[in-house]
């Protein structure tokens, strides 16, 4: 297992994040699942206030395996749809999914807290008060935002530095080798070339959902299959084919999978980064531990985004 590090954390984290957005229940199959992850050298788990009953189902393993104080959790709140329609991207809605989160998983704090959405009519001074608040009690080890605009998260983090507060110390968007034709739900944002641009020159890390985007690169995708509305919707285009059938070719040449090379294409950026994975078995984790380890040049990464036409 790789790992990475982000300011706040005092624990080394894996560069992948144990995903449980699919985790409906704690029966033989998912917790030989989350058993392996940590077999693995696993450290590192996402999860979200508006994940309904996953972070009571993560809290409540952890509690059985008495691995708290080991792991590194990454949890969400002020999304949207979490209880009432609309933007909730404000003081009393971070307080309250942040209380609610810590009770759900049973501990009094979490590693790092990620705004699973943003709202740009919100000054970003306020919400930065209120997760510094949250950082000075301990409840909080690092901020983030997921599925906010990297202009957004400067224009946070400038505020922080004129303020004398912690700033974001990660972001989470979306980063994958094919690129959304828009996004896969509301609210979400990906990561264009401008955006990763800015990754670089600052080294935020990037911790990424939807890394394999979907299982495009998974070989059950043809573009003469319309099937899945949603794939088609998000990813279906002529580029996203290039990039398929690049990836097939490199794939070959490696001796590796199509989608073994898209994840390693998301850890293989100019700035830190990790993957959020929801394998539904060994063997899928195992897959994607081999991508982690496989190195891509520069060369190979811009010839994947078609950003060269020779690697």
């Amino acid at each position: 297992m790789q790992y990475m590090q982000i300011e706040g954390v005092n624990k080394p984290i894996s560069r992948l994040f144990m995903g449980t957005g699919d985790l409906r229940n704690l029966g033989e199959s998912e917790r030989s699942m989350l058993d392996a992850f940590v077999q693995a050298g696993g450290n590192a788990f996402d999860t979200a206030h508006q994940y309904r009953g996953r972070e009571q189902l993560l809290g409540q393993w952890l509690e059985e395996k008495k691995l708290r104080d080991k792991v590194v959790i990454m949890t969400k709140g002020a999304h949207h749809d979490d209880g009432s329609p609309g933007p909730r991207v404000n003081s009393q809605a971070i307080r309250k999914d942040l209380t609610e989160s810590l009770e759900r998983l049973g501990t009094d704090y979490v590693d790092l807290y990620a705004l699973h959405r943003d709202d740009p009519t919100v000054e970003v001074g306020p919400i930065m008060e209120e997760l510094n608040e949250h950082l000075q009690a301990k409840r909080i080890r690092a901020i983030g935002a997921s599925n906010w605009s990297h202009q957004r998260i400067q224009e946070a983090n400038q505020y922080a530095s004129a303020h004398s507060l912690s700033g974001f110390a990660f972001s989470s968007p979306n980063l994958s080798l094919a690129k959304p034709n828009e996004p896969r739900w509301a609210g979400c944002v990906s990561a264009d070339e401008d955006t990763c641009a800015w990754h670089e020159a600052n080294q935020l890390p990037l911790l990424s959902w939807s890394a394999q985007a979907g299982g495009f690169f998974s070989g059950n995708f043809t573009p003469d299959n319309p099937s899945d509305p949603e794939m088609v919707r998000v990813y279906y285009s002529s580029s996203n084919w290039e990039r398929f059938r690049r990836t097939a070719e490199l794939a070959a040449v490696k001796g590796v999978t199509p989608i073994q090379l898209a994840l390693s294409y998301v850890l293989c950026q100019p700035f830190p980064t990790s993957a959020i994975i929801g394998p539904r078995n060994p063997e899928e984790l195992a897959s994607s531990i081999k991508s982690m380890n496989l190195s891509l040049t520069a060369q190979e990464v811009e010839w994947l985004d078609l950003k060269r036409e020779e690697i």
